[in-house]
């Protein structure tokens, strides 16, 4: 009955798609081109399972790194360093079952080491209540808001202060130490060619 988060698997982008568009008005629907890009492009891409059965699915990105979501570049045009989590979904049935919380841990325990905020939005347009209640219970605080282009989708644009970056910074400067625990970046897909090179 416990919950496995780990990395994705280029296989399962048929399953994450399915999940995705039958999450609801909340989280944009995507295609495979687009599910493919994110795959190619995210610095954070993780699956959740749930008795062997995937259940749910996180995708992030670091600042600097080029996503073109006009939500990440809100979030660009105000903090110079920040996590974004562009999306988070999980399968109806898990809902209130700790997937969601077991996801936000993995990310912030990610995220902490490497920058001082951890990003993400929530739509406004839908009865969102109970996802902007989860979000407050886990620290977030809205910084604004944004309409969303070609869309009319008002998203509350949300930040968790990270305090454990500027110890880790201090003492570590920008190298973290070799651990297992600390997770290595994924390499995009764009990047591995480059080096390839």
């Amino acid at each position: 009955m416990s919950i496995v988060v780990r990395d994705v698997h280029a296989h399962e982008l048929d399953s994450i798609l399915e999940l995705n568009n039958a999450a609801g008005p909340s989280i944009l629907p995507l295609d495979a081109a687009r599910l493919r890009h994110l795959h190619d492009t995210a610095e954070y891409f993780r699956v959740a399972e749930r008795d062997g059965a995937m259940v749910g699915f996180l995708i992030g990105f670091g600042a600097g790194s080029g996503h073109d979501s006009s939500n990440f570049r809100w979030f660009e045009s105000h903090y110079p360093d920040f996590f974004y989590i562009d999306r988070v979904v999980v399968a109806s049935r898990r809902r209130g079952g700790g997937v969601g919380r077991a996801f936000y841990a993995d990310v912030q325990s990610y995220s902490e080491v490497r920058h001082p905020l951890l990003t993400c939005e929530v739509f406004l347009e839908h009865d969102n209540d109970p996802v902007r209640l989860f979000h407050g219970s886990f620290g977030f605080r809205e910084v604004g808001q944004h309409v969303m282009p070609g869309t009319d989708i008002r998203a509350s644009m949300l930040v968790k202060d990270l305090c454990s970056y500027a110890w880790v910074r201090e003492t570590y400067g920008g190298t973290l130490p070799d651990e297992p625990w600390l997770g290595r970046p994924r390499v995009p897909a764009r990047n591995t060619e480059e080096t390839k090179a």
